[in-house]
């Protein structure tokens, strides 16, 4: 009788992004690559949260922009709630913010979603045994943001002042700025120059700014950072 080496569990994946098709997609196309077993998808962070505390998959690819709980904050609860589980960001957005972010809230790498279907697994393989994936795009910026020279004590100050009232207004570091910026008159153009981000992130901090604190527009923005004391 021939003894056979036991096959190794194929690794668990959860899809997440909020774009059907695409979500659909990914998973069909993992789905005939060997080793890999989609285990689930979900729609937006929130329920990407809640597939992985009931599925408890191995990877989880994660999109970073989508509709009531972001890639990033989602990111988060799970890096927090399940350790175990490595999240490989997947998106089609390459900017620098979204990448520290996503770095800083727990995630094994970022990918873009031009990434061929058979590297893609690879990927997953890698992110499994701990191993960091990088598109080279990417890359390149995670070393621009490492090596760019450091704040003055002055900057430092003043971003441990914004760090202070971002907690206390349940905002992040950035939409402080982009607040402060917003309450200073600067459009998004400027926004976008002065924190050299794109101005479809900028759009993406005002709204999220409006929603979390209840905001109708970018009026009552300015009102509410100068009521705060962010000048």
């Amino acid at each position: 009788m021939l003894d056979s080496a036991a096959q190794p569990a194929p690794i668990r994946v959860l899809v997440v992004d909020d774009q059907r098709l695409m979500r659909d997609g990914i998973a069909s196309l993992l789905s005939i690559q060997d080793g890999i077993e989609v285990v689930g998808a979900a729609a937006d962070g929130q329920e990407a949260l809640e597939q992985a505390l009931a599925l408890q998959p191995d990877v989880i690819l994660m999109d970073v922009r989508m509709p009531h709980m972001d890639g990033v904050e989602a990111t988060v609860q799970i890096c927090r709630q399940l350790p175990a589980c490595r999240v490989l960001m997947l998106t089609t957005f390459d900017d620098e913010e979204y990448i520290v972010d996503a770095l800083r809230a727990g995630a094994s790498g970022y990918l873009l979603k031009n990434i061929p279907s058979p590297d893609l697994a690879k990927a997953i393989q890698a992110v499994h045994t701990n191993i960091y994936q990088f598109d080279p795009t990417v890359a390149g910026k995670v070393v621009a943001s490492l090596t760019r020279p450091q704040a003055s004590q002055a900057q430092t100050a003043a971003a441990g002042t914004a760090a202070d009232r971002a907690r206390t207004l349940d905002l992040t570091e950035r939409e402080i700025e982009v607040l402060r910026l917003i309450a200073r008159g600067a459009t998004n153009r400027e926004i976008a120059q002065g924190l050299v981000i794109s101005e479809g992130t900028v759009k993406n901090h005002i709204s999220s700014i409006l929603s979390r604190l209840g905001l109708r527009d970018r009026t009552q923005a300015a009102i509410y950072a100068r009521e705060q004391g962010l000048l």
